[in-house]
Protein backbone atom coordinates (compact mmCIF):
# COMPACT_ATOMS: atom_id res chain seq x y z
CA UNK A 1 0.00 0.00 0.00
CA UNK A 2 1.43 3.67 -0.72
CA UNK A 3 1.22 6.15 1.27
CA UNK A 4 -0.70 9.29 0.57
CA UNK A 5 1.61 11.31 2.46
CA UNK A 6 4.83 10.13 0.29
CA UNK A 7 3.04 10.94 -2.96
CA UNK A 8 1.92 14.26 -1.72
CA UNK A 9 5.80 15.42 -0.69
CA UNK A 10 6.92 13.95 -3.77
CA UNK A 11 4.82 15.54 -6.35
CA UNK A 12 5.76 18.83 -9.03
CA UNK A 13 2.54 20.88 -6.94
CA UNK A 14 4.28 19.97 -3.72
CA UNK A 15 7.53 21.09 -4.74
CA UNK A 16 6.09 24.47 -6.70
CA UNK A 17 4.25 25.06 -2.87
CA UNK A 18 7.05 24.70 -0.87
CA UNK A 19 9.74 27.26 -3.02
CA UNK A 20 6.65 29.73 -2.81
CA UNK A 21 6.38 29.43 1.19
CA UNK A 22 10.31 29.75 1.31
CA UNK A 23 10.11 32.49 -0.84
CA UNK A 24 6.80 34.42 1.27
CA UNK A 25 8.54 33.89 4.55
CA UNK A 26 11.93 35.31 2.62
CA UNK A 27 9.92 37.98 1.74
CA UNK A 28 8.32 38.80 4.92
CA UNK A 29 11.46 38.44 7.08
CA UNK A 30 11.68 40.97 9.90
CA UNK A 31 13.28 44.62 9.08
CA UNK A 32 15.87 45.52 11.55
CA UNK A 33 16.44 49.41 12.11
CA UNK A 34 19.17 50.47 9.84
CA UNK A 35 18.37 47.93 7.32
CA UNK A 36 18.76 48.64 3.70
CA UNK A 37 16.51 47.56 1.00
CA UNK A 38 15.63 48.24 -2.31
CA UNK A 39 11.81 49.58 -2.61
CA UNK A 40 9.47 50.40 -5.39
CA UNK A 41 7.56 53.48 -5.53
CA UNK A 42 3.77 52.35 -5.52
CA UNK A 43 2.13 55.98 -5.36
CA UNK A 44 2.65 59.63 -4.41
CA UNK A 45 0.78 61.78 -2.87
CA UNK A 46 1.42 65.80 -1.70
CA UNK A 47 3.36 64.68 1.70
CA UNK A 48 4.16 61.35 1.36
CA UNK A 49 5.85 58.50 -1.40
CA UNK A 50 4.50 54.76 -0.62
CA UNK A 51 6.20 51.79 -0.88
CA UNK A 52 6.44 48.18 -2.09
CA UNK A 53 8.94 46.88 0.72
CA UNK A 54 7.96 43.47 0.26
CA UNK A 55 6.26 43.28 3.69
CA UNK A 56 2.89 42.88 4.52
CA UNK A 57 2.29 46.55 5.43
CA UNK A 58 3.26 49.62 3.08
CA UNK A 59 6.39 51.68 3.56
CA UNK A 60 5.87 55.18 3.89
CA UNK A 61 8.73 57.86 3.28
CA UNK A 62 8.94 61.19 3.87
CA UNK A 63 8.39 63.22 -0.10
CA UNK A 64 10.68 65.93 1.00
CA UNK A 65 13.97 63.79 1.37
CA UNK A 66 13.44 63.30 -2.65
CA UNK A 67 13.45 67.12 -3.62
CA UNK A 68 16.21 68.55 -5.25
CA UNK A 69 17.25 72.37 -4.16
CA UNK A 70 14.69 73.48 -6.70
CA UNK A 71 11.45 71.61 -5.29
CA UNK A 72 11.89 69.06 -8.13
CA UNK A 73 10.54 65.69 -7.44
CA UNK A 74 13.67 63.17 -8.36
CA UNK A 75 11.20 59.69 -8.51
CA UNK A 76 8.07 58.72 -10.41
CA UNK A 77 5.87 55.93 -9.56
CA UNK A 78 7.31 52.78 -10.97
CA UNK A 79 10.79 53.82 -9.97
CA UNK A 80 13.35 51.50 -7.31
CA UNK A 81 14.90 53.37 -3.85
CA UNK A 82 17.28 52.56 -1.84
CA UNK A 83 15.91 53.26 1.65
CA UNK A 84 16.29 52.08 5.22
CA UNK A 85 14.25 50.92 7.88
CA UNK A 86 13.76 53.24 10.62
CA UNK A 87 10.64 52.14 12.46
CA UNK A 88 7.06 50.19 12.66
CA UNK A 89 4.13 51.41 14.38
CA UNK A 90 0.70 49.28 13.26
CA UNK A 91 0.80 48.32 9.98
CA UNK A 92 2.66 51.26 9.07
CA UNK A 93 6.79 51.10 8.08
CA UNK A 94 8.74 53.96 8.03
CA UNK A 95 11.85 54.83 5.87
CA UNK A 96 14.25 56.82 5.24
CA UNK A 97 16.74 57.85 2.67
CA UNK A 98 18.81 59.82 4.94
CA UNK A 99 18.45 61.20 8.75
CA UNK A 100 18.01 65.58 8.62
CA UNK A 101 15.62 68.21 9.53
CA UNK A 102 15.75 70.50 12.64
CA UNK A 103 13.57 67.31 13.86
CA UNK A 104 16.11 65.16 13.69
CA UNK A 105 17.53 65.67 17.56
CA UNK A 106 20.83 63.80 19.10
CA UNK A 107 18.70 60.41 19.56
CA UNK A 108 18.35 60.19 15.93
CA UNK A 109 21.84 60.33 15.38
CA UNK A 110 22.86 58.08 17.63
CA UNK A 111 20.53 55.73 16.11
CA UNK A 112 22.09 56.35 12.60
CA UNK A 113 25.30 55.88 13.88
CA UNK A 114 24.55 52.53 14.96
CA UNK A 115 22.26 51.71 12.07
CA UNK A 116 24.55 53.23 9.24
CA UNK A 117 21.85 55.40 7.75
CA UNK A 118 23.56 58.63 6.27
CA UNK A 119 22.85 61.51 7.63
CA UNK A 120 22.48 65.14 6.19
CA UNK A 121 25.02 67.91 6.81
CA UNK A 122 26.17 71.03 5.56
CA UNK A 123 30.17 71.87 4.97
CA UNK A 124 30.16 75.10 7.46
CA UNK A 125 33.89 75.87 7.17
CA UNK A 126 37.40 74.80 6.87
CA UNK A 127 39.05 73.78 10.23
CA UNK A 128 42.50 71.86 11.23
CA UNK A 129 42.55 68.87 9.29
CA UNK A 130 39.33 69.12 7.70
CA UNK A 131 35.57 70.90 8.04
CA UNK A 132 33.25 71.71 10.57
CA UNK A 133 29.87 69.96 9.11
CA UNK A 134 26.61 71.34 10.53
CA UNK A 135 24.31 68.03 11.22
CA UNK A 136 20.45 67.66 11.80
CA UNK A 137 19.44 70.27 15.04
CA UNK A 138 22.57 71.99 14.70
CA UNK A 139 24.98 69.31 15.90
CA UNK A 140 28.56 69.74 15.32
CA UNK A 141 30.55 67.31 13.12
CA UNK A 142 33.64 66.94 12.11
CA UNK A 143 34.83 65.61 8.32
CA UNK A 144 38.78 64.93 7.45
CA UNK A 145 39.85 65.95 4.24
CA UNK A 146 40.73 61.97 3.49
CA UNK A 147 36.61 61.61 4.08
CA UNK A 148 34.98 64.56 1.40
CA UNK A 149 35.63 63.17 -1.63
CA UNK A 150 37.15 59.68 -3.44
CA UNK A 151 39.75 61.49 -5.94
CA UNK A 152 42.24 65.12 -5.39
CA UNK A 153 40.21 67.91 -4.34
CA UNK A 154 40.12 71.35 -6.31
CA UNK A 155 41.12 73.18 -2.95
CA UNK A 156 39.03 73.85 0.48
CA UNK A 157 36.57 76.11 -1.03
CA UNK A 158 35.24 73.11 -3.30
CA UNK A 159 33.16 71.58 -0.84
CA UNK A 160 32.26 74.75 1.41
CA UNK A 161 28.78 76.02 1.72
CA UNK A 162 27.78 72.48 0.30
CA UNK A 163 24.83 70.34 1.55
CA UNK A 164 25.64 66.56 1.52
CA UNK A 165 24.97 62.70 2.76
CA UNK A 166 27.50 61.89 5.37
CA UNK A 167 27.84 58.56 7.40
CA UNK A 168 28.68 59.15 11.16
CA UNK A 169 31.54 56.91 11.47
CA UNK A 170 32.29 58.13 15.46
CA UNK A 171 29.86 58.55 18.17
CA UNK A 172 31.28 59.64 21.49
CA UNK A 173 30.13 61.84 24.77
CA UNK A 174 26.81 61.78 24.17
CA UNK A 175 27.17 63.56 20.79
CA UNK A 176 29.47 65.58 21.61
CA UNK A 177 32.31 64.23 19.72
CA UNK A 178 31.16 63.15 16.09
CA UNK A 179 33.14 62.30 13.13
CA UNK A 180 31.54 61.72 9.95
CA UNK A 181 32.22 60.47 6.21
CA UNK A 182 31.20 61.65 2.82
CA UNK A 183 33.37 59.41 1.15
CA UNK A 184 32.04 56.54 2.60
CA UNK A 185 28.20 57.11 0.78
CA UNK A 186 30.48 57.85 -2.56
CA UNK A 187 32.22 54.89 -1.95
CA UNK A 188 28.83 52.99 -1.55
CA UNK A 189 27.27 54.61 -4.52
CA UNK A 190 30.22 53.89 -6.51
CA UNK A 191 30.34 50.06 -5.51
CA UNK A 192 26.58 49.78 -6.98
CA UNK A 193 27.17 51.57 -10.33
CA UNK A 194 30.58 49.24 -10.80
CA UNK A 195 28.58 46.14 -10.29
CA UNK A 196 25.58 47.06 -12.57
CA UNK A 197 28.20 48.63 -15.50
CA UNK A 198 29.91 45.14 -14.87
CA UNK A 199 26.90 43.63 -16.34
CA UNK A 200 26.41 46.35 -19.19
CA UNK A 201 29.64 47.59 -20.06
CA UNK A 202 31.37 46.65 -23.16
CA UNK A 203 34.41 46.87 -25.03
CA UNK A 204 33.80 49.33 -28.16
CA UNK A 205 30.85 51.03 -25.99
CA UNK A 206 30.93 55.00 -25.61
CA UNK A 207 29.89 56.53 -22.74
CA UNK A 208 29.76 59.80 -20.72
CA UNK A 209 32.64 60.54 -18.18
CA UNK A 210 33.85 63.35 -16.36
CA UNK A 211 37.81 64.04 -16.31
CA UNK A 212 39.40 63.67 -12.88
CA UNK A 213 43.31 64.44 -13.50
CA UNK A 214 45.88 65.26 -16.03
CA UNK A 215 48.90 62.74 -16.19
CA UNK A 216 51.99 63.02 -18.58
CA UNK A 217 51.06 59.85 -20.04
CA UNK A 218 47.01 60.76 -20.42
CA UNK A 219 43.86 61.76 -18.66
CA UNK A 220 42.06 59.61 -15.83
CA UNK A 221 38.04 59.69 -16.89
CA UNK A 222 35.08 58.85 -14.45
CA UNK A 223 32.21 57.18 -15.68
CA UNK A 224 30.55 56.65 -12.94
CA UNK A 225 31.61 53.66 -11.39
CA UNK A 226 34.59 52.98 -12.56
CA UNK A 227 37.46 55.41 -13.72
CA UNK A 228 40.00 54.65 -16.54
CA UNK A 229 42.74 56.20 -18.58
CA UNK A 230 42.85 57.59 -21.91
CA UNK A 231 46.56 57.45 -22.80
CA UNK A 232 47.73 60.71 -24.76
CA UNK A 233 48.19 58.72 -27.76
CA UNK A 234 44.15 58.13 -27.82
CA UNK A 235 43.26 61.81 -26.93
CA UNK A 236 43.11 63.18 -30.34
CA UNK A 237 43.93 61.70 -34.12
CA UNK A 238 47.01 64.40 -34.02
CA UNK A 239 50.08 64.35 -31.89
CA UNK A 240 49.45 65.59 -28.51
CA UNK A 241 52.26 67.64 -26.53
CA UNK A 242 50.72 69.29 -23.45
CA UNK A 243 47.52 67.58 -22.13
CA UNK A 244 46.03 70.59 -20.18
CA UNK A 245 45.68 72.31 -23.65
CA UNK A 246 43.15 70.00 -25.08
CA UNK A 247 41.66 68.40 -21.68
CA UNK A 248 40.72 70.39 -18.12
CA UNK A 249 39.63 68.86 -14.53
CA UNK A 250 35.94 68.52 -14.36
CA UNK A 251 35.32 68.34 -18.25
CA UNK A 252 32.76 66.48 -19.30
CA UNK A 253 33.32 63.95 -22.42
CA UNK A 254 32.70 61.12 -24.29
CA UNK A 255 34.68 58.45 -24.68
CA UNK A 256 34.83 54.91 -26.05
CA UNK A 257 35.88 52.14 -24.07
CA UNK A 258 39.05 49.74 -25.41
CA UNK A 259 39.35 47.83 -22.63
CA UNK A 260 38.09 46.45 -19.51
CA UNK A 261 40.07 44.37 -16.65
CA UNK A 262 37.30 43.91 -13.80
CA UNK A 263 39.68 41.81 -11.84
CA UNK A 264 42.71 44.37 -11.30
CA UNK A 265 40.60 47.59 -11.66
CA UNK A 266 42.23 48.64 -15.02
CA UNK A 267 39.63 49.74 -17.58
CA UNK A 268 41.25 51.91 -20.95
CA UNK A 269 38.84 54.63 -22.68
CA UNK A 270 40.08 56.32 -26.07
CA UNK A 271 38.82 60.04 -27.23
CA UNK A 272 40.09 60.04 -30.34
CA UNK A 273 37.66 56.76 -31.59
CA UNK A 274 34.52 59.36 -30.81
CA UNK A 275 35.89 61.94 -33.76
CA UNK A 276 35.81 61.67 -37.39
CA UNK A 277 39.14 60.00 -38.33
CA UNK A 278 41.20 62.28 -41.14
CA UNK A 279 42.08 59.55 -42.72
CA UNK A 280 39.15 58.66 -44.11
CA UNK A 281 39.26 61.71 -46.41
CA UNK A 282 42.74 62.01 -46.92
CA UNK A 283 42.97 60.45 -50.14
CA UNK A 284 40.41 63.02 -51.83
CA UNK A 285 41.78 66.42 -50.00
CA UNK A 286 45.51 65.78 -50.71
CA UNK A 287 45.88 64.16 -54.57
CA UNK A 288 49.68 63.77 -55.96
CA UNK A 289 50.48 66.53 -57.28
CA UNK A 290 48.61 68.92 -55.39
CA UNK A 291 50.21 71.38 -53.26
CA UNK A 292 49.34 72.51 -49.40
CA UNK A 293 50.43 74.72 -47.10
CA UNK A 294 51.71 73.33 -43.67
CA UNK A 295 53.47 73.68 -40.32
CA UNK A 296 57.00 71.56 -39.09
CA UNK A 297 55.70 69.00 -36.11
CA UNK A 298 59.44 67.82 -35.71
CA UNK A 299 62.49 66.83 -37.43
CA UNK A 300 64.09 62.89 -37.53
CA UNK A 301 67.15 62.31 -38.75
CA UNK A 302 65.72 61.09 -41.54
CA UNK A 303 63.59 63.91 -42.45
CA UNK A 304 60.79 66.64 -41.75
CA UNK A 305 57.28 65.93 -40.74
CA UNK A 306 55.00 68.48 -41.78
CA UNK A 307 51.33 68.94 -40.24
CA UNK A 308 48.59 69.17 -42.79
CA UNK A 309 46.00 69.41 -40.44
CA UNK A 310 44.79 68.00 -37.15
CA UNK A 311 45.70 64.49 -37.14
CA UNK A 312 47.85 64.24 -40.89
CA UNK A 313 51.57 65.07 -40.72
CA UNK A 314 53.42 63.50 -44.07
CA UNK A 315 57.44 63.33 -44.40
CA UNK A 316 59.65 65.29 -46.85
CA UNK A 317 62.52 63.06 -46.75
CA UNK A 318 66.20 64.46 -46.30
CA UNK A 319 67.34 63.91 -49.72
CA UNK A 320 64.57 66.33 -50.76
CA UNK A 321 65.65 69.20 -48.28
CA UNK A 322 68.67 70.53 -49.45
CA UNK A 323 68.18 71.52 -52.53
CA UNK A 324 70.70 69.07 -54.70
CA UNK A 325 73.37 69.66 -51.59
CA UNK A 326 73.70 66.90 -49.56
CA UNK A 327 72.83 67.21 -45.75
CA UNK A 328 73.63 65.61 -42.35
CA UNK A 329 70.28 66.65 -40.76
CA UNK A 330 67.56 68.13 -41.24
CA UNK A 331 68.18 71.28 -38.87
CA UNK A 332 70.62 72.66 -41.25
CA UNK A 333 67.65 73.34 -44.10
CA UNK A 334 64.21 73.38 -41.87
CA UNK A 335 63.14 74.33 -38.32
CA UNK A 336 59.64 73.02 -35.97
CA UNK A 337 56.95 75.76 -36.67
CA UNK A 338 58.70 77.08 -39.83
CA UNK A 339 55.82 77.46 -42.70
CA UNK A 340 55.83 75.05 -45.36
CA UNK A 341 54.29 74.55 -48.75
CA UNK A 342 54.33 71.14 -49.97
CA UNK A 343 53.78 69.40 -52.78
CA UNK A 344 51.96 65.58 -52.58
CA UNK A 345 54.25 63.03 -54.19
CA UNK A 346 52.62 60.30 -52.26
CA UNK A 347 49.44 59.04 -50.19
CA UNK A 348 49.38 55.28 -48.73
CA UNK A 349 45.68 55.76 -46.70
CA UNK A 350 45.56 52.19 -45.25
CA UNK A 351 49.37 52.74 -43.34
CA UNK A 352 48.59 56.54 -42.58
CA UNK A 353 51.72 57.69 -44.52
CA UNK A 354 51.88 60.58 -46.75
CA UNK A 355 55.50 61.34 -48.84
CA UNK A 356 56.30 65.14 -49.41
CA UNK A 357 58.73 67.24 -51.11
CA UNK A 358 59.33 70.88 -51.27
CA UNK A 359 56.58 73.10 -53.82
CA UNK A 360 58.59 75.61 -56.11
CA UNK A 361 61.63 73.55 -55.74
CA UNK A 362 62.71 71.46 -59.41
CA UNK A 363 65.47 70.18 -57.94
CA UNK A 364 62.92 68.33 -56.01
CA UNK A 365 61.16 66.56 -59.08
CA UNK A 366 64.23 66.07 -60.71
CA UNK A 367 66.04 64.45 -57.95
CA UNK A 368 63.81 61.80 -56.90
CA UNK A 369 65.75 59.38 -55.36
CA UNK A 370 69.06 59.96 -56.99
CA UNK A 371 70.56 56.87 -55.12
CA UNK A 372 67.94 54.50 -55.64
CA UNK A 373 68.70 55.41 -60.19
CA UNK A 374 72.13 54.65 -59.56
CA UNK A 375 71.32 51.26 -57.94
CA UNK A 376 68.75 50.60 -60.87
CA UNK A 377 71.59 51.63 -63.83
CA UNK A 378 74.03 49.49 -61.52
CA UNK A 379 71.84 46.66 -61.29
CA UNK A 380 70.97 46.64 -65.49
CA UNK A 381 74.21 47.14 -66.34
CA UNK A 382 75.99 44.11 -63.89
CA UNK A 383 72.92 41.67 -65.25
CA UNK A 384 74.31 42.81 -69.08
CA UNK A 385 78.17 42.00 -68.28
CA UNK A 386 79.80 45.10 -68.07
CA UNK A 387 82.61 44.99 -66.00
CA UNK A 388 83.37 45.78 -63.03
CA UNK A 389 81.61 48.25 -60.23
CA UNK A 390 84.68 50.89 -60.99
CA UNK A 391 83.62 50.73 -64.67
CA UNK A 392 80.19 51.24 -64.44
CA UNK A 393 80.52 53.98 -62.05
CA UNK A 394 82.81 55.64 -64.50
CA UNK A 395 80.56 55.27 -67.27
CA UNK A 396 77.72 56.35 -65.05
CA UNK A 397 79.33 60.15 -64.02
CA UNK A 398 80.13 60.23 -67.77
CA UNK A 399 76.94 59.55 -69.04
CA UNK A 400 76.95 56.61 -70.76
CA UNK A 401 80.09 56.97 -72.89
CA UNK A 402 82.63 54.24 -72.47
CA UNK A 403 86.49 55.60 -72.73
Amino acid sequence: MVDDHDELDDSPESEDFAALLEQSLVKTSRLEPGQKIEARVLKISTDWVFLDVGQKGEGVLDKKELLDPEGNLGVAEGDTLAVYFLSRAGGELRFTTRIGGAGAGDARLEEAFRSGIPVDGSVVKEIKGGYEIRLSGGTRGFCPYSQMGLGRSQGPEEYLDKHLPFRITRYEERGRNIVVSHRAILEEERLRLREQLKGTLAEGALVQGRVTSLQKFGAFVDIGGIEGLVPISEIAWGRVEDIGEVLSVGQQVEVAVKSLDWENNRFSFSLKETLADPWSLVAQKYPEGSVHSGKVARLAPFGAFVTLEEGIDGLVHISKLGAGKRINHPREVVREGEDLEVRIEGVDPENRRISLALAGSAQAEQEAEPEEDFRRYVKQDAAAGMGTLGDLLRTKMQGGKKK
